[in-house]
């Protein structure tokens, strides 16, 4: 049973707590550790749960933390989910707070991510006695590399140790207001596999091209090969996309062909039948056409995150709350994107909400994409994260 003065009580807290939440988030920006080395973040969010008396558990997936808060009687068992890692880019923000660490910055907000949740374990904490049921606080590590930190705390039990019902997490989002939030049922986020080419062909001097075969040639024409498989092979109603981020050939010059050419790049989309079919249609195609140019290819695909889906009932009941809680004007429809995350993982095993955070502000200037080196938040989002996931965690 949840407390009717619980939103008030939150609300006040949240308020009172901001100016920790802000040293807490700073802190993290500027100490980015990249992913499966969190070591630093994880004893620091193990720190402050020891200071809140929350019992927690660590070394889970690698560094990742479990805490576990007890509400007041018998309720939901609810997952809170956030990310630790950071990205491997150089910041070039001249804030107070600017990372530490040359190369390494909390470029996609997952310092934000930590923070929250941290805020909100805080709140829920010192309010025990107003809700029922228990909270279950995931701090994972390695989100942004692949096999991802979800899938290694999966396998290292904590569904079937800590029994949660329900799965819940949020993402920064820089093109929505500070304020603000946004949900989407069903589909939410992408598959994402990783593309691996090397062509081979047959090097020599570039005026007796007849005497060589061309991989730079063979490459170009499988990267127009694989849009063809996009435009033409794709049902139009299953989003897809493949993209070659990144082409190199093994020596070469102006008058040198090469002899061999890597070519790496992404595929995304929601339906896992269609999945497995476009990695068997990639397969064919690159060899195909390698084989038909006299040369070969070999095809590596590094299958990553499965989409994300968005449990509609869970989303409905989860996007209610929030009207209530923040104003049906403060939340908001949110489109599908091919972007992808290994919140994915959780997903798969419970009904899972996974929505957007606003932190954007357009007269501040706060307004650079994540995962750029410009990017930061309007802090007092941290207020509307952490009270929003303290007050969705107590509401399934």
């Amino acid at each position: 049973m949840v407390s009717k003065g619980i939103k008030d009580e939150l609300k006040q807290l949240a308020e009172k707590l901001h100016p920790k939440m802000v040293e807490i988030r700073r802190h993290l920006h500027m100490n980015p550790e990249l992913s499966y080395e969190e070591k630093e973040t994880s004893s620091f969010i193990s720190s402050a749960l020891k200071a809140e008396k929350v019992t927690h558990d660590t070394g889970i997936g690698g560094y990742g933390i479990v805490a576990k808060i007890e509400g007041n009687g018998t309720g939901p068992r609810v997952l809170l989910r956030a990310d630790m890692d950071a990205l491997p880019i150089q910041e070039e923000s001249n804030v107070s707070y600017k990372s530490k660490r040359d190369g390494v910055m909390h470029a996609c907000g997952h310092d934000v991510h930590s923070a929250c949740l941290l805020g909100a374990v805080m709140m829920l904490n010192q309010l025990r006695k107003s809700w029922a049921g228990e909270i279950i606080a995931v701090f994972q590590p390695a989100e942004e590399k692949t096999p991802g930190g979800a899938k290694a705390m999966l396998e290292d039990g904590i569904i079937e140790k800590y029994q949660p019902q329900v799965a819940l997490g949020q993402h920064v989002h820089p093109p929505l207001q500070a304020g603000k939030v946004a949900f989407i049922e069903g589909q939410s986020m992408a598959s994402a596999d990783e593309l691996y080419l090397t062509v081979k062909g047959r090097g020599g001097h570039a005026a007796l091209a007849h005497e060589c075969i061309d991989p730079i040639v063979i490459a170009s024409q499988i990267v127009q090969a694989l849009q063809h498989l996009v435009s033409r092979k794709a049902n139009p109603f299953i989003p897809t996309v493949v993209s070659i981020g990144r082409i190199e050939s093994s020596g070469g010059a102006t008058n040198v062909i090469p002899s061999e050419v890597k070519l790496t790049g992404t595929i995304r989309t929601f339906d896992e039948e269609w999945r497995a079919e476009i990695h068997q249609n990639i397969e064919k195609i690159c060899q195909g056409i390698a084989v038909s140019n006299g040369g070969a290819c070999e095809v590596h695909i590094l299958k990553g995150y499965p989409a994300v889906y968005n449990d509609p009932k869970t989303t409905r009941k989860s996007r209610k709350a929030a009207e209530d809680l923040l104003g049906k004007e403060n939340v908001v429809d949110m489109d599908p994107r091919m972007t992808a995350e290994d919140f994915s993982y959780f997903a798969r095993e419970l009904p899972a909400c996974f929505f957007r955070l606003g932190t954007g502000n357009v007269e501040k200037g706060i307004v650079a994409p994540i995962h750029t080196p410009r990017f930061d938040i309007d802090e007092d989002a941290l207020i509307t994260g952490s009270l929003l996931m303290a007050y969705l965690g107590v509401n399934q």
